[in-house]
């Protein structure tokens, strides 16, 4: 479990050498604040300008929920496939 400061500095340091992707499992998440919602927003724009795209992966029912009423779904990217 990571909390946002943890989250922003693990994806910062990724963002050094930037790869084309980085994806974000949240399917552990089931607490998500304001703090936590602006900080996926941050990193999103920052992989963005590094020119990769960050993915939300995994993303539970209690999440998108929160993702819908704050308008914030449609500004990150999510990826919620089952596998075959």
């Amino acid at each position: 479990m990571l909390t946002a400061g943890q989250l922003s500095t693990v994806v910062n340091e990724v963002l050094a050498d930037p790869p084309p992707r980085i994806v974000l499992d949240l399917g552990g998440v089931t607490f998500c604040d304001s703090q936590g919602l602006g900080t996926l927003v941050v990193l999103s724009r920052k992989a963005s300008h590094a020119r990769t795209l960050l993915v939300l992966s995994n993303v539970g029912d209690f999440l998108l929920r929160v993702l819908d009423i704050t308008g914030l779904r449609s500004a990150l990217m999510i990826r919620n496939e089952t596998a075959p």
